[in-house]
């Protein structure tokens, strides 16, 4: 009978300490995550240096949380993965530093994991994968459409030019004056209001699976203050539903395409935006024609975890992939080199 595998994940890649423990890749054991959304909110998005310094200060206590509820010890764990890269990196040393410490003291194996990679294994908590897959990556930093083919392969079909699809939610949030973080705002504002405002959907040229949000933005943006000039007024709710249904027009739209062209058992959604009720819902509504299945997280495994990151953990672990006590922050990873 195969021996149970224990992987416990750090995840400290921007603005979220978070330590996990993960039974045979698929179960959550424990998933404990310390947020610093009220240290940020003040300066309207993720300050760095202030960022590094809580994870100096919660690591090693939210460490303590997860191995006192899973009622374990580290001898019992098999493996440590930690968030190699991308990220911010003062916030990732933190987490790879931990990791590191912990795999000396305890002589245990050490995998460095890629955050995008992670997100994507979230959905294997919630439902064996099952290949050839397409993953739709929504995120702060990231808007990627991923093909795999196999356990740690990854090929980008589409990407962003630009703006994420995170970001431009941001962006557009801080100009209606809303709090950090905007995009749970404009999801909110969005069920609200009706899209009657013509914005832009960027289709890129002919095929192209890549994306570009910064054109909407701006266009967002000029039409507030084209409207102000006039001495017209344009309701906040009915901004925010047209512009998601611009974002949500081109994701979809795309992703929709994909599938078919690359005929894929599954597509995963994945990544801080895959919390977003607008997208959700049009997913959703959209593969009710579609032999594919969907696959969409719950929403605590969409933003950043530690779940997510001993998920992918464990096939590196399985595959027999190590990492090293040179093992580095590595902001620019790529995850088609990971």
């Amino acid at each position: 009978m195969k021996k149970d595998t224990y992987v416990l994940g750090i995840e400290t890649s921007c603005d979220e300490t978070a330590v996990a423990i993960i039974k045979n890749g698929t179960k959550i054991v424990t998933n404990i995550v310390s947020s610093q959304i009220e240290s940020h909110k003040r300066f309207g998005g993720v300050v760095p240096e202030i960022a590094s310094r809580h994870h100096v200060e919660q690591v090693t206590l939210v460490l303590e949380e997860a191995l006192e509820q899973a009622e374990m010890t580290m001898e019992e764990i098999d493996c440590i993965a930690v968030t190699e890269g991308p990220g911010l990196v003062g916030a990732l040393l933190i987490g790879v530093n931990a990791a590191k410490a912990l795999a000396f003291a305890h002589n245990k194996p050490l995998v460095g994991v890629h955050h995008i990679a992670g997100h994507i294994y979230a959905n294997r908590l919630v439902k064996e994968m099952k290949f050839p897959l397409l993953s739709l990556v929504v995120s702060g930093g990231h808007t990627e459409l991923v093909l795999m083919k196999e356990h740690g392969s990854f090929e980008v079909i589409g990407e962003t030019r630009d703006d994420a699809a995170g970001e431009a939610y941001d962006k557009v949030a801080r100009t209606l004056s809303l709090p950090y973080p905007g995009g749970p705002h404009i999801d909110r504002l969005a069920h609200e209001g009706e899209p009657t405002l013509d914005l832009p959907r960027a289709w890129l040229e002919e095929g192209s699976y890549d994306f570009s949000f910064s054109g909407l933005k701006s266009a967002v943006i000029n039409t507030l203050h084209n409207a102000k000039q006039k001495g017209r007024t344009i309701y906040p709710q009915d901004l925010a539903a047209s512009f998601q249904a611009s974002v949500i027009d081109v994701l979809v739209t795309k992703t929709v395409r994909a599938v078919n062209e690359y005929k894929v058992e599954q597509l995963l959604l994945a990544g801080g935006v895959a919390a977003n009720k607008g997208l959700r819902a049009a997913l959703e509504e959209a593969f009710k024609e579609l032999d594919t299945e969907l696959i969409i997280p719950p929403l605590s495994l969409c933003t950043d975890n530690a779940a997510m990151i001993a998920a992918a953990g464990t096939v590196l672990f399985e595959q027999g992939k190590r990492g090293d006590m040179a093992m580095n922050a590595n902001p620019g990873l790529d995850i088609e080199d990971f």
